[in-house]
């Protein structure tokens, strides 16, 4: 196995350039839908956009918050004129640098405030203060205690002969190899349609899955669907799947062990993700004192299958055909039967 050429095979890069120059883009749901008109800003929903943002966000949101607070009330120390003791009137670095003892709650008694002014500014401060420390806390807690499955998707999404029969496979990981125990998988294909009134719509058709539950995910899970003729995949080429727009939705839930709480996956594969007549390099080895190997650099790697290895799915898909024929002459053959009854 090791003199097999790995990855994508050149011919079929090519095609799916092709089909890429010859079709629109094919965009995720995540960068290809536009939102118009819908009733929420940043401050109607923006405890969801903190915890969704990335920890560089937030820490900056909350730094620019404390250092624009610390500004404004600087800025109103300074209205007072000489208000602060221990500090040089009208000295605005005083100022500031009082307010953020002040928000922070330090105190370290050099500075203090001088008149009735400057003691309420204090209090509005302090207690803004002690208001935004706890929503900061709150919301660093909630953002890093929140339980998330490390799960990994294979790059490409296979659509090859597996075990005799055409199938569409893809490989999951779990990277982080706690348990995760019931875990459920799901898989649907987002395809155009056309109804019978002319409206165009995305319809999904969900695939029957070899294996859809495990219970237990903790290494890797190799995701198969049988496509025969019920399959919405029966018959399609990598032209149909840029005409077609498609989309593989993929739904992963489970139970983590270690934080006893449900955590989920997704992921949407494209067209440009699809690869035909490959196989995934294998990943696993035995090691001599018999410990399984699991071997992560190779967890994307495909390679093309050779003819002899598509040799059994031919006489398969011919034997298919067969099986066919004869069924429609049998079928024929006792509609003739009844028709010579019936006269």
């Amino acid at each position: 196995m090791n003199d097999r050429p790995i990855g994508l095979d050149p011919a079929q890069a090519a095609a799916h350039a092709v089909a890429a120059e010859r079709h629109p883009r094919v965009r995720t749901l995540d960068d290809g839908a536009v939102r118009e008109g819908f009733p929420l800003s940043p401050l109607t929903d923006l405890y969801y956009l903190l915890l969704r943002g990335s920890w560089a966000w937030l820490i900056s949101m909350f730094a620019g918050i404390y250092l624009l607070a610390n500004l404004a009330f600087a800025g109103l120390y300074l209205l007072g004129g000489d208000c602060i003791a221990g500090a040089r009137p009208g000295h605005f670095l005083d100022a500031f640098f009082f307010s953020v003892q002040t928000i922070s709650t330090i105190g370290y008694g050099v500075m203090a405030p001088r008149t009735d002014y400057a003691e309420l500014v204090v209090t509005v401060e302090a207690m803004l203060g002690v208001l935004g420390v706890a929503l900061a806390t709150g919301m660093t807690f909630a953002k890093f205690a929140r339980p998330r499955a490390k799960v990994e998707f294979s790059r490409n999404i296979l659509i090859s002969p597996y075990d005799g029969r055409r199938c569409l496979y893809f490989r999951v990981l779990n990277v982080r190899g706690n348990d995760v125990v019931e875990a459920a998988i799901r898989v649907a294909v987002a395809l155009d349609h056309v109804t019978t009134e002319g409206h165009s719509l995305r319809q999904l058709h969900e695939l029957k899955l070899v294996r859809e539950r495990t219970p237990l995910f903790r290494l890797s899970w190799l995701v198969i669907h049988e496509i025969d003729e019920h399959s919405p995949l029966a018959a399609v080429d990598l032209e149909d799947l840029y005409r077609g727009r498609t989309l593989f939705v993929i739904t992963l839930t489970g139970l983590d062990g270690t934080f006893a709480q449900a955590v989920h996956a997704r992921h949407i594969y494209v067209p440009q993700d699809v690869a035909f007549d490959h196989h995934f390099v294998d990943l696993i080895a035995l090691l001599d004192d018999g410990r399984i190997c699991f071997e992560y650099d190779k967890f994307h790697l495909i390679r093309p299958l050779t003819k002899v290895e598509l040799e059994p799915q031919r006489r398969a898909e011919q034997d298919d055909v067969l099986a066919r024929s004869d069924a429609r002459l049998l079928t024929a053959e006792l509609a003739d039967e009844e028709r010579l009854a019936e006269s």
